[in-house]
């Protein structure tokens, strides 16, 4: 696994990949931090949340968990790894445009995450 600096290196570089619109009303941007999050819903320490888009008074943001991306991808050569951030990044980036078009329902992502976290309780 990459150090904090160089990972947030590569996240700056999958950031840049996005079109400015989608900054649009990002107030806080998108954040890095250490911590390894582990998911309420986890039956133990298996499920890591990488990401998260947040809807605040002070300001919308995406905050990126290194130390979930440690945790979880201890092994991950740099180019998987940059997929990995790529693949979370564009996940809350998702969140956020749907937020701004009011898309909330059976089509939205926000479903999609609550139908995979039943089947993850589920065991399936």
């Amino acid at each position: 696994m990459v150090d904090i600096d160089r990972f947030f290196e590569i996240l700056t570089e999958v950031c840049d990949e996005l079109p400015e619109e989608f900054f649009h009303e990002l107030h806080q941007g998108v954040l890095l931090s250490e911590q390894i999050k582990i998911s309420p819903y986890a039956r133990s320490d298996d499920m890591f949340i990488m990401g998260e888009y947040r809807r605040a008074y002070y300001g919308n943001q995406i905050t990126i968990y290194y130390g979930s991306f440690a945790r979880a991808y201890p092994n991950l050569d740099e180019e998987a790894l940059k997929n990995r951030i790529r693949e979370t990044v564009r996940h809350e980036f998702r969140h956020h445009m749907e937020h701004l078009s009011g898309m909330y329902g059976a089509d939205s992502l926000e479903r999609e995450d609550q139908i995979r976290l039943r089947r993850y309780l589920r065991g399936e």
